[in-house]
């Protein structure tokens, strides 16, 4: 399965590991990712998302059915 936060488009992104002699070698910072489950009361049903902890505060101002309408305007099935 892809990290990639459903919520925010949150993907990895690449960097260097720094030794104390300065050399530079490869990395990856992943982010933050929770697997969350949901009740969505509008519906009536549970569902699950894939969101970092960045996402999972947009859903607390925001509000999970407004979240929910966004990304499946954006054709995101859930």
């Amino acid at each position: 399965m892809a990290r990639v936060c459903q919520v925010t488009g949150k993907k990895p992104i690449t960097g260097h590991h720094v030794s104390f002699s300065n050399i530079k070698t490869n990395r990856r910072f992943l982010p933050n990712l929770q697997k969350k489950r949901f009740f969505l009361a509008e519906e009536d049903k549970w569902i699950s998302l894939k969101v970092s902890a960045d996402g999972l505060r947009t859903i607390n101002k925001r509000g999970l059915y407004a979240v929910v309408k966004e990304l499946r305007a954006a054709g995101q099935a859930i």
